[in-house]
């Protein structure tokens, strides 16, 4: 294991807003980085967002201290908490100007950075050229043997060719999924022979170390460079697809840095994925037989 264990996951935070009238905290990188604190102990885990001055940015904060998840929150006074309309599917309506667009570098994250064995980002916080800067910015200040995981969740048109491709090099680790490959493919005028050629042409293009490629029911793969690996889904009860890719990411990277093998981390993966998927919510507790096996 790493001697920095400092797992970060710099983003949107936000409220999920279903149509049952149910409100549920969320954004990728809050769920991966409250997924990756209940398997590696939460004092190791950090989130890097922001908030408004507003009833939802006070909730927010509340919900996150009754998660005892960690984080670097500053409070942007001109934009509201994020919030996104969550429909069945899920479809997702995301609002603009939210206070996770406007994310100010600060010294405590630099500090942070320095420290981050692993930094998960996405696209959806780098439609504003504030957020996207100070992201790109934390990446240039983790120690070289940081894992980048660049967790695209590409949403409605935030985003472009620019910041897919600034991100693509940024990253060793790409976790996309059935929809999002043949529109990374699109973009950049490449060949969807089958999914693989597909993602090992990602890896040989900007020189990507692993590449995660999940299909829901269907099952999952992970590439590296020496090996393939693909885990069936288990078979669930589906009660809410939302942060189940956000919880795979979380587990198989805590997974490798605790010095699992691919496989192994893989299974883990694919197991605490399934259990997201039957919760109504994006952040349920972990299993205590899954987090057990952190602490081995």
């Amino acid at each position: 294991m790493k001697d920095s264990k400092l797992i970060v996951g710099i983003g949107e935070c936000l409220f999920d807003s279903f149509t049952d009238g149910t409100k549920e905290l969320g954004g990728a990188p809050a769920n991966f980085a409250y997924h990756a604190g209940q398997l590696m102990g939460m004092e190791n885990a950090l989130l890097i967002s922001a908030r408004g001055n507003d009833a939802n940015g006070t909730l927010l904060e509340e919900q996150l201290d009754k998660r005892h998840l960690r984080r670097i929150m500053p409070i942007v006074h001109d934009r509201p908490t994020g919030v996104v309309d969550v429909a069945p599917g899920p479809s997702y309506v995301i609002n603009e100007g939210a206070a996770y667009d406007a994310v100010p570098f600060t010294p405590e994250m630099d500090v942070a950075a320095r420290k981050a064995a692993v930094v998960c980002f996405g696209s959806l916080a780098q439609r504003s050229e504030v957020s996207r800067n100070t992201i790109l910015r934390l990446l240039d200040d983790t120690p070289s043997d940081c894992l980048k995981v660049f967790d695209i969740n590409i949403r409605q048109h935030y985003y472009n060719r620019e910041i897919i491709d600034n991100s693509l090099h940024k990253c060793n680790i790409l976790k996309l999924n059935e929809d999002e490959l043949p529109e990374v493919c699109r973009m950049f005028g490449m060949v969807l022979d089958t999914p693989e050629d597909a993602c090992r042409d990602i890896m040989s293009m900007w020189n990507i170390d692993t590449v995660i490629y999940t299909c829901g029911a269907v099952g999952s793969y992970v590439y590296t460079r020496e090996m393939s690996s693909y885990m069936k889904s288990p078979n669930v009860d589906v009660a809410n697809t939302v942060g189940a890719g956000d919880s795979f990411t979380a587990t198989y990277c805590c997974a490798v840095l605790s010095g699992m093998s691919v496989r192994q981390a893989h299974g883990l993966a694919a197991k605490v994925s399934a259990f997201v998927c039957t919760q109504p919510g994006a952040m349920p507790v972990i299993p205590e037989s899954i987090r057990a096996q952190f602490r081995t």
